[in-house]
């Protein structure tokens, strides 16, 4: 069996998406439901850190630097007065606050690692665990295994527990990581969603798990709707 970090990739038996599949429909696909999964009491946007000299930047540190309001559904182009096409414009950054877009595309490692143990603590299956890589990924070579569909994106099916889900890091010494796209644990307490286009994670799950993603020091998250639509 191949392996994506620690993380094993499935080619055997696809059924433990399933449930996903089914859920996920063109009609949600753009909004908070429709990049986690459907049918959770409650969501949480957790946003994507900008940077100075690498080291993560709040968007509110950022908004008000640029005398903005932030709220759940902002929009990190227009926070920074930009076009939404704003990572190809040639002007960026403003010193002394930023001067790195926030990753774009799943999790990023770091906040993956600040997530970890707040979704362990509410479910009953951390150590069994499903995950979502997008098939387009062009560092690792998914010819020949069978994908999953979700609206928009082809996934292939890994396993592992919850603690290796940011292990594919260690597969890109050049800094450049595609961790998991969706993660869900094997009892569906939750369901974690990012994409390759988006500087936001989108968590959906029980009220609990969001008020706690919502209390933890040093995630910059936001409680949100399920039929809101993302950036």
């Amino acid at each position: 069996m191949h392996s994506y970090g620690r993380l094993q990739v499935r080619t055997d038996d696809l059924s433990p998406a399933r449930w996903l599949i089914r859920s996920r429909t063109e009609d949600g696909f753009g909004t908070v439901a429709g990049v986690s999964a459907p049918g959770f009491d409650a969501y949480a946007r957790v946003l994507h850190p900008a940077a100075l000299d690498e080291r993560p930047v709040p968007w509110a540190e950022v908004a008000a630097a640029y005398g903005k309001p932030l709220t759940a559904l902002s929009n990190w182009h227009e926070l920074i007065g930009m076009g939404r096409d704003y990572v190809n414009a040639q002007q960026y950054g403003l010193p002394g606050v930023w001067d790195e877009h926030p990753v774009e595309g799943p999790t990023p490692p770091a906040l993956a690692r600040q997530l970890m143990p707040v979704l362990a603590r509410h479910t009953a299956a951390a150590d069994r665990c499903w995950f979502g890589v997008w098939h387009g990924y062009g560092t690792w070579d998914f010819t020949g295994v069978p994908v999953f569909k979700t609206p928009g994106r082809d996934e292939v099916l890994l396993s592992g527990p919850l603690a290796d889900a940011d292990s594919p890091e260690a597969l890109h010494a050049s800094g450049w990581v595609e961790l998991p796209d969706l993660w869900w644990p094997d009892d569906r307490a939750w369901c974690l969603g990012g994409d390759v286009d988006l500087v936001s994670t989108y968590i959906g799950g029980t009220e609990a798990l969001i008020a706690d993603l919502l209390e933890t020091r040093g995630l910059e998250a936001f409680k949100v709707c399920a039929d809101d639509r993302v950036g």
